[in-house]
C-alpha cells in the first residue's frame, strides 16, 4: 500500500521533498500543505524590492508541481495529533498522514523592540518587498523628494544585499520621476561588532570596505532600542527616518512550541540521525537543530536526504544517517560584486558575482526544468521600469 506523505510548508525544503518523492508515486501518495499558493525565492527578494521583477521571487506552486502527482492544499498548520496522525489547520481542515515532513521555515523576530513591527518595512516575503518598493516611489510622487535617510537594520546577508542595491535604485527612480538627484544617506545598523558576524573576520572586513565604497554609513556594535513613525532610537540618540527596513532577526515557527516539540538551546527542534522528532514525524530545514540550519542549501540538502531515506525504507533497505553538508556562502553587495566563502577559499568582486548567478540558476534548477530556470535567471538581471504606485493610480 502507498504511504501518505504529508509535507507541511511550501519553501525550499518542502517543495524539494515533494519533487523527489513524486518520482516514486508507486510508493507514496503526496500532499503539500502550504499557507500560500506560491513559492518565495528568498535570495532574490532584495532585488524585487529594488526594481526587479516579481516573477523571479514569486513562483506559483501549481507551476513548479505541474504534472506532478502532488496534491496542493492551502491552509495554515495549527495542531499536530500524533496519536491519530492528523494535522489540523486554522480553518478547520483535518489531513491524515502516514508520514509527516515539517518544513515550515522561520518567522520574523523583532526581539521585543518597541515600535519596530509597527513602523518598519521588511523584505522577507514578496508582499513586504513590494510594499517597500511602492513606498520608495510614493515618497517621490507625493513629496517630490526622497527620504534623505534610509536605515537598514541587520548586517547579515539580507541587510548587506539590500544596502548594496538601494543607492543605485533610489537614484534610478529619482531620474524616472524627473527629480534632481539629491544626496541621500543610507545607514546599515548591526548590533554585533562586524557585518556578517557568522563569517570569518576577513570576510566581514571585505563587506565593510565594499559598502563604505558605495557610500553606506555603517553603525557597528549599535543595538536599536525603539522606533516611532518618524525616528529610530540607537544608543540613546534619535535619528530621523521614514524608511526603516528590518532584516535582522528570525525565530523558529511557533507551531513547534505550541505542539510540544523538544526545543534545543538554539530554539530549534531536536531531531535524531534520521531527522525525526518522533517516529514518522520529520523536521527539516530552518526548523531543525542541525549545524547549518537556516540556509536554503541546507533545506534542499535535508529534503533530498530525507526523500532518499524514505525511498530506501520503502524498498526494504536500511536508511542512511544524516551527515550535514557545509554550504557555500555567496552574498552580493552592490552591482556586479559578491563574496564567495567556499571552505577556506574566499573570493570577491566580479568573479563572485558570476558564481552567484550560477548559484541562482542551480537554485531555480532544483525546483524547475532547466529552461525555466534559465528564463528566471535572465529575468533576475532585468530591472522593471514601471512605477507600482503610478500603475495602481492609473488602474
Amino acid at each position: 500500500m502507498k504511504k501518505h506523505v504529508l509535507i507541511v510548508g511550501g519553501g525550499f525544503g518542502g517543495i524539494k521533498a515533494a519533487l523527489d518523492l513524486a518520482k516514486h508515486e508507486d510508493h507514496f501518495k503526496i500532499t503539500l500543505l502550504s499557507d500560500r499558493d506560491s513559492f518565495h525565492y528568498h535570495p532574490t527578494l532584495y532585488h524585487t524590492a529594488t526594481g526587479g521583477s516579481r516573477q523571479i521571487s514569486d513562483i506559483p506552486l501549481s507551476q513548479i508541481l505541474e504534472n506532478k502527482p502532488v496534491e496542493i492544499v492551502l491552509g495554515h498548520a495549527d495542531k499536530l495529533d500524533r496519536t491519530n496522525k492528523i494535522v489540523h489547520t486554522v480553518d478547520g481542515q483535518k489531513i491524515h498522514y502516514d508520514i509527516v515532513i515539517l518544513a515550515l521555515g522561520a518567522v520574523t523576530n523583532y526581539f521585543g523592540i518597541k515600535g519596530m513591527q509597527e513602523y518598519s518595512f521588511g523584505i522577507k516575503s514578496i508582499e513586504e518587498a513590494e510594499e517597500l518598493k511602492a513606498h520608495l516611489h510614493k515618497q517621490l510622487i507625493d513629496d517630490r523628494k526622497p527620504d534623505l535617510n534610509y536605515i537598514i537594520i541587520g548586517g547579515g546577508p539580507t541587510g548587506v544585499e539590500l544596502a548594496g542595491a538601494l543607492p543605485g535604485y533610489v537614484k534610478r527612480i529619482m531620474k524616472q520621476h524627473g527629480l534632481r538627484e539629491n544626496k541621500i544617506h543610507i545607514d546599515l545598523v548591526e548590533a554585533a561588532p562586524h557585518l556578517m558576524p557568522r563569517m570569518p573576520k576577513s570576510v566581514s572586513k571585505a563587506f565593510e570596505r565594499r559598502l563604505r565604497s558605495l557610500g553606506i554609513k555603517l553603525y557597528l556594535g549599535t543595538p536599536v532600542q525603539a522606533e516611532t513613525a518618524n525616528t529610530i532610537l540607537m544608543n540613546g540618540k534619535y535619528v530621523r527616518s521614514h524608511t526603516v527596513v528590518w532584516t535582522a532577526g528570525i525565530a523558529n515557527n511557533e507551531f513547534f512550541e505550541k505542539n510540544n516539540f523538544i526545543i534545543s538551546k538554539n530554539h530549534k527542534v531536536q531531531v535524531d540521525k534520521l531527522l525525526q522528532a518522533w517516529p514518522g514525524v520529520f523536521v527539516i530545514g530552518d526548523n531543525a537543530d542541525t549545524p547549518y540550519s537556516g540556509m536554503a542549501q541546507t533545506a534542499l540538502f535535508d529534503a533530498h536526504f530525507l526523500a532518499e531515506n524514505l525511498i530506501r525504507h520503502a524498498n526494504g533497505e536500511r536508511p542512511y544517517a544524516y551527515k550535514p553538508k557545509k554550504p557555500v556562502y555567496v552574498t552580493p553587495a552592490g552591482p556586479h560584486w559578491a563574496s564567495v566563502v567556499w571552505g577556506r577559499l574566499h573570493m570577491y568582486g566580479w568573479l563572485g558575482w558570476a558564481i552567484r548567478q550560477a548559484a541562482d540558476w542551480i537554485g531555480y534548477k532544483d525546483l524547475e526544468p532547466w529552461w525555466k530556470a534559465t528564463e528566471l535567471l535572465m529575468a533576475s538581471t532585468d530591472q522593471e521600469d514601471n512605477c507600482p504606485v503610478c500603475a495602481a493610480r492609473l488602474a
